[in-house]
């Protein structure tokens, strides 16, 4: 496929109008219906050819109009738009309800899985069939009609709650403020978060400053601000968004979540679950909801004595270095900043000019040539969404077109906070041969440049990049060729995160920051001095942000585990119970973090949470293959891209592990890589 074919392949974002996505969908809904309505009247026998492939061809369908509507409503959304999007959503839901409770097409799934053509499909193949019949009866095919009513019904409220509880998120975000004219009240800002805050208030025809809850500027705040009043007001904002407590309770998500666990509960007993938990387990590696509990529960039973420690030494250090004797959570990141810099001679601000965007990507893209073989090249003349967004090119040592992926680092107004990886299109071989090339969106929520200086990274945010790499080149360097199980499709959840979290490793190794890292103004490499304090750094109070980790998956785990509709219990009380169990900072009773907790509400890890850690142990074990071959070892960069990535969901991701790291994973890297004891 040549290069200008990928291009003219790709969404054009400018031509997509608010007024025009209803036709769009319903059009591509009624095709759809079609198709399938040829598919199940086949009256030949069920074949890979007759069956999977032209389901195959209207998931493509959905790929090409329905995805670019629904990343438009992420990362430009607006009133209009969000509310044509939302009308689309109920349609596209009930659509795929019908084709999970479609008995005619799952007949014809369960006789190909019988018949004698089964033994002659391969092993993805196989797994694709497998896949559909596990998810058939996770649409409620076995129910009886009036159940299926309830199914289909309870979906669509689910899809659009959930649109509803981000977007609520996106406006509170959104709705809060605060215009400042003296400078003195900003007292403790670098030069680079006052330009920041500067050109917040010009985008409002103001002058001075403007602190807002986007995450650059709420994160400068916090860790820099010697004012405290500041800090207290600029974290209630932030810890009550979208609830009862904020400014405007109109945006209050709490009806929202009650809502969303209602129904939750309601959908796996009608699957014949216990509770939503163990419906979202149905598609994981962890078998029950016992061995999530009790891995979640030892993991904090070894990180929460460490994590004490960490507070009481943090206390002391507010009490006799900065006289605060009675820290408050709105305290925390900026005495850890200043603990951090007195320790370690260390912090995020001293880093930021060793990772000017450039130089980090860069870097990053070297890495990824090295190990995996690949080369980004930047395209241009594609049609984007923002003047800010790139394109890039995968390319082999051939030179051959490997992949796409558009890159959207900073942060805006109208843009969903958080970074995240999503599908473009997928790699899949039409029908007619063609392979279709895989394109990702990498979407991260940078500080932006300020003015004519160039954008530079805390090393935080170089980690979130990595991250998201990651998750980029699961889906792109995938070797898979049909749809359900190529990159990331059909990997389960709590696998999904080991590319991701296993990327992030070479941040912190001299190899790799040799490559990432080159001063803003000098081009120097970061000096050994500060590469010992940010080795050093990486266990500085770890185990604290190990029990928060924790603390956030037993919240929304045991939150679908322990629903009980004849009592449930209140968000806030279940939230307290983890927090008295594996936390060490009790946040102030009007703390309402639940309510902007969008990967559980708006996003895919509901009762999934935990996948984080799961994946975390994999990933560390996964890198210290490397940590003992060499860093940038060549053939075991090719082992983890040939055995890991190359195989996205249609092996056991058990499997792939063992046959990559020679042995069944083991906790020990993730304790070394935390600096917590085993």
């Amino acid at each position: 496929m040549q290069t200008s074919s990928l291009i003219e392949l790709l969404p054009d974002f400018n031509a997509l109008q608010a007024d025009q996505i209803e036709a769009k969908v319903d059009q591509l809904l009624a095709d759809s219906r079609q198709k399938l309505a040829q598919i199940v009247a086949c009256d030949e026998p069920p074949s890979w050819q007759n069956l999977v492939e032209p389901m195959e061809q209207i998931e493509h369908g959905f790929e090409s109009i329905w995805e670019p509507i629904g990343h438009l409503d992420a990362v430009r959304n607006a009133d209009d738009w969000h509310a044509a999007y939302d009308a689309c959503l109920q349609k596209v839901t009930e659509y795929h309800t019908e084709v999970g409770q479609n008995q005619a097409l799952f007949a014809r799934f369960e006789a190909l899985a019988k018949s004698s053509a089964y033994a002659t499909l391969n092993i993805a193949q196989k797994k694709v069939v497998d896949n559909a019949l596990r998810d058939f009866r996770l649409s409620g095919i076995a129910l009886a009609p009036a159940q299926q009513a309830e199914y289909k019904q309870i979906s669509q409220r689910l899809s659009q709650l959930s649109s509803q509880f981000g977007n609520q998120v996106l406006k509170a975000t959104q709705a809060w403020s605060k215009h400042i004219t003296d400078a003195a009240e900003l007292a403790g800002l670098p030069e680079s978060a006052m330009g920041l805050l500067q050109q917040y208030a010009q985008q409002k025809q103001l002058d001075g400053w403007r602190v807002t809850l986007d995450f650059p500027s709420y994160l400068a705040v916090m860790t820099h601000a010697d004012n405290r009043a500041l800090r207290e007001e600029v974290y209630r904002a932030f810890s009550t968004r979208a609830s009862d407590q904020a400014d405007n309770p109109e945006l209050d998500n709490s009806a929202n979540i009650d809502e969303i666990r209602q129904l939750r509960h309601q959908l796996a007993l009608l699957l014949g679950f216990n509770n939503y938990a163990e419906r979202s387990l149905a598609t994981k590696m962890v078998e029950s909801t016992d061995q999530v509990i009790g891995f979640l529960r030892d993991l904090a039973r070894q990180a929460k004595p460490q994590a004490q420690q960490d507070l009481k030494n943090l206390r002391e250090f507010a009490q006799t270095q900065l006289g605060l004797n009675d820290l408050q959570p709105w305290d925390i990141t900026y005495v850890s900043d200043k603990l951090k810099q007195q320790r370690l001679s260390l912090s995020q601000e001293i880093l930021k000019p060793y990772f000017p965007v450039e130089q980090t990507l860069s870097g990053l893209f070297t890495i990824v040539e090295r190990l995996f073989g690949v080369q980004a090249v930047q395209v241009s003349g594609v049609s984007v969404w923002h003047d800010d967004v790139r394109f890039y090119e995968l390319r082999d040592e051939q030179n051959q077109l490997v992949a796409g992926f558009y890159l959207d680092l900073y942060a805006r107004e109208n843009k969903r906070g958080g970074a995240w990886m999503d599908t473009v299109q997928t790699r899949w071989r039409h029908p007619n041969g063609d392979v279709q090339v895989p394109v990702a969106h990498l979407i991260c929520n940078f500080t932006p440049p300020i003015g004519s200086k160039p954008a530079c990274l805390t090393h935080d945010e170089v980690t979130t990049l990595f991250h998201e790499f990651g998750h980029g080149l699961h889906h792109m360097l995938t070797e898979m060729e049909h749809m359900d199980i190529s990159g990331i499709n059909g990997v389960p959840w709590d696998a999904v995160e080991l590319p991701s979290q296993f990327m992030e490793n070479f941040c912190w190794e001299r190899e790799g920051l040799d490559l990432i890292s080159g001063h803003v103004d000098s081009g120097e490499p970061l000096p050994d001095d500060l590469f010992e304090s940010l080795k050093q750094s990486r266990h500085f109070q770890s185990a604290m942000m190990m029990v928060r980790q924790l603390e956030f998956s037993l919240f929304d785990f045991l939150l679908h585990a322990e629903y009980n509709p004849q009592a449930v219990e209140p968000v806030q009380a279940v939230i307290q119970r983890v927090r008295d169990e594996v936390a060490v900072i009790q946040p102030p009773s009007y703390n309402r973090f639940a309510n902007s907790f969008s990967h559980i509400f708006a996003g895919g890890y509901a009762a999934g949470y935990f996948s984080y850690k799961w994946a975390e142990v994999l990933s560390a074990d996964a890198f210290s293959l490397f940590e003992e071959q060499g860093i940038l070892d060549v053939d075991t960069g090719r082992k983890f891209k040939n055995t890991i990535l190359a195989a996205g969901g249609s092996v056991d991701p058990m499997v792939l592990f063992k046959a990559f790291r020679g042995r069944e994973p083991d906790i020990a890297a993730l304790l070394r890589h935390s600096g917590i004891a085993a």
